[in-house]
């Protein structure tokens, strides 16, 4: 009998280890740049620097008019705020876009996916900021948009530019933060 053992077979380095690895660190680098964004929970807007959509609409109700086809070209600044009556952020925000309708900016309202009658009485309920009032029943006009839920709010130039989408409801902190560095309009605090 011999004393020689066998001696294993010499494998190379398996390349296919490092792909799990690899794999990890490049979706890890993706996630932590998405991070460093200004609004990481804002969704990006494809509407951004670009021309709105149209906004003409029927009227929500007789007593509040309808948008004017050239309303988004009108001189100055102005928002166009997607709303609905079931929507509890819209209730939040509505104090504030009083006060911007008090303060002279023009804003359009859109009426989304609503009932005519909830959002009349939405409007009677907590006061009327638009200066017209559009009436989206199927949702095409949001779709349009690019919008992802009410409420959300853009604001748009004289050339029918958008110069900033906001989603979610405009609070003094987030008008203060998001609207007036460009709007320029301080908002005066209730109480």
């Amino acid at each position: 009998m011999s004393d020689k053992q066998p001696t294993p077979e010499k494998r190379g380095f398996n390349w296919l280890l490092l792909i799990p690895p690899l794999v990890f660190a490049g979706l890890a680098g993706a996630f932590y740049l998405g991070l460093q964004r200004e609004a990481p929970d804002e969704l990006p807007s494809a509407l951004a620097g670009r021309t709105a959509p149209a906004i003409e609409l029927p009227a929500l109700d007789p007593a509040y008019p309808a948008p004017a086809a050239d309303a988004l070209t009108q001189p100055g600044l102005k928002l166009v705020n997607f709303w609905a009556s079931w929507c509890a952020p819209c209730r939040i925000e509505h104090p504030v876009l009083m006060q911007l309708a008090d303060a002279g900016i023009p804003i359009i309202g859109v009426n989304y996916k609503d009932q005519r009658g909830n959002a009349v009485g939405f409007i009677e309920e907590l006061g009327n900021p638009y200066t017209a009032i559009g009436f989206d029943e199927r949702g095409r006009r949001g779709i349009d948009w690019g919008l992802y839920g009410v409420p959300e709010t853009f604001i748009i130039d004289e050339n029918g530019t958008v110069l900033l989408r906001f989603p979610g409801p405009v609070t003094p902190e987030v008008y203060r933060t998001r609207f007036q560095p460009i709007l320029g309009i301080p908002l005066v605090p209730e109480g």
